[in-house]
């Protein structure tokens, strides 16, 4: 099941939820050896990793449904029984507990393979932070970097300079696409702003009103998430959009523009997060105003599985992001070996509810 559902995406509401679900319930032991296994099948070259960018992706938006189905490529074989110890760098865009899964499972499948983690994020989103950071890495003769930049252009002459060196350079979550990045892991940010899209227009019957909060202006996946979404909404429905705030990386400022866009908006319909600390701020805020009003997000972690457990979350669009770290070490170990990535590898992306939680509780 787990090579079938890389090999073959159909993400039809159902089994594509199902499917999905099951992993993201999976118990710790069982997951550890699952991301050893992702690790041995792609540096061995025996399982195919993702579509190369602009590929034989397809979507299409059907009523309240968007349905993508996604082709792989196999990647190249690498030998990773050399023995070689190396270094990885891993740089977040801040310190959150979102991010801490992608590092225990990158560390989960570093260990066997002889690599070492330096894993680096600034305390909040601030990008003259992490294109410091960025160089300290390249300083330092790093194997290889797996980056989620804050400011794609701004990051862009610094994974350049990585490239120049000879150092390996991929994007996760959060692409530079004008840069010499290597690769990027994740999913179309656009496609998964279109879902969410589907998703309130089911909840919502088409028509009402939301609002948005996200991170900083530069971060390329929100800023396609937004688009994907206001696209879906003006040209399918007729839910308004009442007001968009950006923290830029702040969770005060989250907490502190969510309340105001309450207080301003009262008869809102929905909430729509667009990174960790603006849906962080919606938990507390719900719990605090007993709100009931429906509040959807993006990506998967402990606290957003508990939130929609206990009601103060609807739902949210995973991007798998629990199988990102292991990849990240995969692909950066193909890198060093000198094979040639895909541009894009796909992690693809599901919608995590209440019932679905509850299936795979019951599968269990």
């Amino acid at each position: 099941m787990l090579i079938d559902r890389w090999v073959e995406r159909s993400w039809q509401q159902t089994n594509g939820q199902r499917r999905g679900e099951r992993r993201l319930v999976v118990r710790r032991g069982l997951h550890s050896l699952l991301v050893a296994a992702i690790v041995m099948l792609l540096t061995t070259g025996c399982w195919g990793g993702a579509n190369e960018n602009g590929g034989d992706g397809v979507a299409s938006i059907t009523g309240t449904s968007l349905k993508s189905a996604t082709s792989v490529n196999k990647p190249a074989a690498v030998d990773s029984s050399n023995g070689k110890a190396l270094t990885f760098g891993i740089l977040y865009p801040f310190a959150h507990p979102f991010y801490e899964t992608i590092t225990e499972q990158a560390q989960q499948a570093a260990g066997p393979q002889h690599v070492t983690l330096l894993v680096q994020a600034p305390d909040e989103a601030n990008a003259e932070q992490q294109i410091r950071m960025m160089e300290n890495m390249i300083n330092r003769h790093v194997d290889g970097i797996a980056v989620d930049p804050i400011d794609a252009a701004a990051m862009r002459p610094v994974i350049d300079k990585a490239i120049a060196a000879g150092i390996p350079v991929i994007c996760f979550e959060s692409d530079a696409p004008d840069s010499r990045r290597l690769s990027f892991i994740g999913a179309d940010n656009r496609l998964a702003g279109q879902r969410m899209g589907g998703l309130l227009d089911g909840l919502l019957g088409g028509r009402g009103m939301i609002l948005v909060e996200t991170g900083t202006s530069h971060m390329d996946s929100l800023n396609k998430r937004l688009e994907g979404l206001r696209h879906y909404l003006e040209s399918y429905t007729e839910i308004q959009v009442l007001d968009v705030r950006y923290n830029d990386g702040s969770e005060a400022t989250a907490q502190t523009d969510l309340e105001q866009m309450i207080d301003d908006h009262p008869h809102f319909d929905a909430f729509i997060a667009l990174d960790p600390l603006s849906v962080s701020a919606a938990v507390l805020v719900w719990k605090a105003m007993g709100l009931s009003r429906h509040a959807l997000t993006f990506g998967m972690m402990p606290e957003i599985e508990d939130a929609i457990r206990n009601g103060q979350l609807t739902a949210t669009v995973s991007q798998y992001e629990q199988e990102w770290g292991s990849l990240i070490v995969a692909r950066l170990l193909q890198a060093a070996d000198g094979h040639k990535l895909p541009s894009f590898s796909d992690t693809g992306m599901t919608d995590v509810t209440i019932e679905t939680l509850s299936h795979a509780a019951e599968q269990q």
